[in-house]
């Protein structure tokens, strides 16, 4: 690396020198041809990176890893985690480096994170590679809950490296530059707390307090402060996920995030017809992470999370259990609120509309989209139009016309909101079908699919001419679709 890109580029190394016993100092494989495939612009300017330098040959580098400031430490973090309800003591970073911290414009550290940039001492029996597809699914559907409003890691670019890469066929691979609030999880607590070291233990929440949530540094418990911050933070953000009629498919707790952001797109999906068993993994064989379980995993992984700050709430076991308890029956009711009051907002209804009045509406609404698998999305973007006066679009789209003419004639009684409910309810996401679409043509070296999807998912509620397939439901055939967590 020039003289010159060492002076624009400066990795903060907080976590690896503030948690040796979390994180073992490594380095990425060296990346034969790398080419570079996206970058996010807007978010390296943010980063206060220039996009001209990244987009270098020397910039590649160390967007993979292969070329980092001298006074770097890229580490592979250790963390463990339930996996489908199963503990794993000792899991981490198996194909993955956190190169190191750097400001954001807003002010706040971010994490520099890689994936696919070889094995670690954590890989197992994993090539710690990946490939085209999977990492591009990542930059698609991060930078669309971005868009959406929705809290989450973000994508800085996607590298192919220029080696084939064995699956189920051989594919080209790739590394993704992922950007975070941080890469602390419930499974860095649970890890911390295996070690039977409370200090340890104590850092790390002192470092999420001062990271995630500083507030709770005010508390008269900062500890007991930082659950409640964090139960908040995933009550919110699950509530939004299932707004938007999105699964994200492999809830392990070591990919629930303390800041509660969304993070690891593996085998995610977004609902096209109402099913609340959606569920799109292909490892996820029972369902657990299924549409409507999502809030009943998350407030179990929330207390796999309460369990690892016992020795830190009180100094009485029985004591610190009543806290944990107590904060823990949190969830239900604010997930509860945060979703049905984005519910109502959604279908134009005002915040003061009586809960009495709106709770039916939904619930009987959903029940007429369940019935009729109706494309989530879609619909309630033509329920704006419906609002105007214009009900066919969203009336043809039910089965059952009667039910939804009785339904309408209640709602609109209401004066639903038709500007708000446009500026709630997306005309683009990145639908099942056409994220595979891109994926196939860049795999094979066209990212032209890849440029379009991406115009239309970064301004989901905006509607454009010329983007009419992006709006579209996809097609029969995805209904039984299956995504892939791509190691």
């Amino acid at each position: 690396m020039s003289d010159t890109a060492r002076s624009t580029v400066t990795f903060e190394g907080r976590f690896a020198r503030e948690f040796a016993e979390m994180a073992i100092p490594w380095r990425a494989e060296e990346a034969p041809d790398p080419q570079l495939l996206v970058l996010n612009e807007p978010l390296a300017v943010d980063l206060g990176l220039d996009p001209e330098f990244l987009r270098s040959p020397e910039g590649l580098l160390l967007l993979i890893g292969n070329a980092v400031p001298a006074d770097a430490t890229p580490v592979a973090q250790a963390y463990a985690g339930h996996q489908f309800g199963w503990y794993a003591p000792r899991l981490g970073d198996g194909r993955a480096l956190l190169l190191g911290e750097i400001a954001h414009s807003d002010g706040q550290l971010r994490d520099i994170h890689l994936k696919g940039s070889g094995r670690t001492p954590f890989a197992r029996n994993g090539d710690g590679l990946a490939v085209v597809g999977p990492m591009l699914r990542e930059y698609i559907v991060s930078e669309g809950m971005h868009a959406l409003g929705i809290p989450s890691t973000r994508s800085l670019a996607v590298v192919a490296t220029g080696r084939p890469v064995q699956r189920e066929t051989v594919q080209p691979g790739a590394v993704l530059t992922r950007v975070a609030s941080s890469h602390v999880r419930v499974g860095s607590f649970q890890y911390a707390r295996a070690t039977g070291d409370v200090g340890l233990l104590r850092r790390l929440a002192d470092y999420a307090i001062s990271r995630h949530h500083p507030a709770a540094a005010e508390a008269g418990n900062r500890y007991l402060a930082l659950l409640e911050a964090v139960i908040a933070a995933q009550a919110s953000l699950v509530a939004q996920w299932m707004l938007v009629g999105f699964v994200h498919g492999v809830m392990n707790t070591d990919n629930m995030t303390i800041s509660g952001e969304t993070i690891d797109y593996g085998p995610c999906a977004f609902m096209d017809a109402f099913d609340p068993a959606a569920s799109y993994s292909s490892i996820d064989e029972g369902g657990r992470y299924a549409y409507r379980n999502q809030p009943l995993v998350a407030e179990w992984n929330l207390a796999r999370l309460a369990e690892t700050l016992l020795p830190l709430l009180h100094g009485d076991q029985d004591k610190a259990v009543e806290l944990a308890v107590e904060a823990l029956g949190e969830f239900r009711p604010q997930y509860s609120a945060a979703w049905f009051a984005g519910m109502k907002a959604k279908l134009g209804l005002r915040e003061e509309t009586d809960d009495d009045v709106a709770s039916p509406l939904v619930d009987e609404l959903l029940a007429l989209l369940q019935a009729g698998r109706v494309d989530y999305t879609s619909f309630l973007r033509n329920l704006a139009k419906a609002a105007r006066g214009q009900r066919e679009p969203a009336r043809g789209m039910v089965p059952d016309m009667a039910a939804f003419d009785a339904w309408a004639e209640r709602w609109r009684a209401l004066d639903p909101d038709a500007d708000a409910m446009d500026g709630l309810n997306p005309i683009y996401i990145p639908r099942n079908h056409l994220v595979e679409e891109a994926l196939a043509a860049a795999t094979a070296g066209d990212l032209t699919p890849l440029g379009r999807l991406l115009e239309a998912v970064s301004n989901p509620f905006e509607e454009r001419p010329g983007l009419e397939r992006y709006a579209a439901a996809g097609p029969e055939d995805f209904a039984a679709y299956r995504t892939f967590c791509g190691t």
